[in-house]
């Protein structure tokens, strides 16, 4: 049987995943990490992107999470974030009118505020996307 840790996904609405994982995958601020049982201490800003946790041998849940806080402790890893969601319930039309929106938005700047809002609309619409592909890829492209 494989060593496992206790792994937490958490968004400002609700808890999505609670339960043990041999590893996890997070998109850390500085790049892509890979965690297992024991990993040093660690705490760390998570960009928009994927997570995934490997519950089994052939077994992965996979979230999207729009950026936040990622805590590592030899037995427990704790993501935080203001969005977390399960990869099966991301609306792919709606993020692909996010992006539409925020290329949009880019193609006619007006401000450096609203060029700089723009690009994070545009980065997270991209990343809910990667994550359903992500998922599609698992499913054997379903």
């Amino acid at each position: 049987m494989a060593m496992t840790f206790h792994v937490d996904v958490v968004s400002a609405e609700q808890e999505i995943f609670s339960g043990k994982a041999e590893m996890v995958f997070a998109p850390a601020e500085m790049g892509e990490l890979g965690i297992t049982p024991r990993h040093a201490p660690l705490l760390t800003r998570l960009k928009p992107g994927t997570v995934r946790v490997k519950t089994g041998p052939d077994e992965e849940a996979v979230f999207y999470v729009s950026g936040g806080i990622l805590e590592i402790q030899p037995h427990l890893v704790t993501v935080l974030s203001d969005t977390a969601l399960r990869a099966r319930d991301i609306d792919e039309a709606a993020a692909l009118e996010a992006k539409r929106r925020a290329e949009e938005a880019l193609a006619n700047q007006s401000g450096e505020v609203d060029i700089v809002r723009a690009q994070a609309e545009l980065m997270e619409a991209l990343a809910r996307l990667r994550t359903l592909e992500k998922i599609r890829k698992q499913l054997g492209g379903h």
